[in-house]
């Protein structure tokens, strides 16, 4: 039986690379061969051991790019990303067009072997063709530029507006890059890690370090909260206008404390966000194939052999932005 390399959750601060068997095509699913696999902050989250549903072993990664090996309708060697969504398509937001906010939601990567090997399932449906100039290591960053997308037109955002966002991680940046694209009139980010700012900045962005006393966070018509940090949330209501718009972007552990009283007083709305429809995987293919600096969110890249090494230094909390697995 052939085999291939595969990153594999062993367990809490565990993952290495195995030899395993290459995964048999069934009706319904598409075989592809990966390239490119990102690191996430739900990669992190089941390195240290704390997703509830992810269970070793376990391939993981969600945020991948590659060829086609086998698919019904698209050519060996077409370049392709993947929509990691498996859902029931009986429940009620299924039945009513909101797959993505399935009530028994499951993910590649999570609930089963995901695209951090060299070879992947992913069901037909949610296979995506990259367009012919768009690299591989680009469509590596579809996943994460789409879940900014969705923040984004799940909002009441329009072009000309003032916005602010919170956190310049992986997600942050995805989200003020989309605004920017989509003709925010001015964008602040708020971001305390010197490495991530220096990344913000090289991108063109004004950084906000609240830490500071000389640095103030200015009053936005949206605020997007791409942190999901306690010290965030302190904050979110008081940078935004009075009529505007608060967008829960990343997603919080434990239950945290929000200014109630003065989002009646200022009438603000609040809205929660969560991963992507197909239309937003759609939008972020062709935003991606814009002529934009988007590699400069990958700071680095691992081999699947030196996987572990990758997720030692995500774990330590080393100067990173996007990390690639190359297959």
């Amino acid at each position: 039986m052939r085999q291939m390399k595969a990153a594999v959750y062993e367990g809490p601060q565990k993952v290495a690379m195995h030899h395993l068997p290459i995964p048999e095509v069934n009706e319904g699913w598409a075989l592809i061969k990966v390239n490119y696999c990102g690191i996430c902050g739900t990669d992190l989250n089941i390195y240290s051991g704390n997703h509830p549903r992810a269970k070793e072993p376990l391939i993981i990664g969600h945020e991948f790019s590659g060829t086609i090996i086998e698919h019904p309708s698209l050519r060996e060697g077409t370049p392709v990303t993947v929509r990691p969504l498996l859902f029931c398509g009986e429940c009620e937001p299924c039945q009513n067009g909101y797959s993505h906010v399935c009530k028994s939601l499951r993910l590649l990567g999570i609930d089963q072997a995901g695209g951090m090997a060299e070879y992947v399932l992913a069901p037909v449906e949610e296979v995506y063709t990259l367009p012919k100039n768009m690299s591989l290591k680009r469509g590596a960053l579809i996943e994460p530029f789409a879940v900014a997308v969705h923040a984004v037109r799940e909002s009441n955002f329009k072009p000309g507006d003032r916005v602010t966002v919170f956190g310049a991680g992986p997600i942050g940046i995805c989200t003020a890059v989309s605004l920017k694209l989509f003709g925010a009139q001015s964008i602040s980010i708020v971001e305390v890690q010197p490495f991530r700012k220096h990344i913000a900045e090289s991108l063109g962005f004004s950084v906000i370090d609240p830490t500071q006393s000389s640095d103030h966070i200015p009053e936005s018509d949206v605020v997007f909260d791409c942190a999901a940090h306690p010290s965030a949330a302190k904050q979110l209501v008081s940078v935004t206008k009075i009529k505007g718009q608060i967008i829960l972007v990343g997603t919080y552990k434990y239950p945290t404390e929000l200014d109630m009283q003065n989002i009646t007083f200022k009438e603000i709305s609040v809205k929660g966000t969560r991963v992507y429809t197909k239309r937003d995987y759609e939008i972020a293919i062709t935003l991606l194939s814009i002529d934009f600096e988007f590699e400069k969110l990958i700071t680095q890249e691992f081999t699947v052999e030196t996987v572990d090494e990758a997720f030692s230094l995500l774990g330590s909390g080393g100067d990173s932005m996007k990390v690639l697995i190359s297959l």
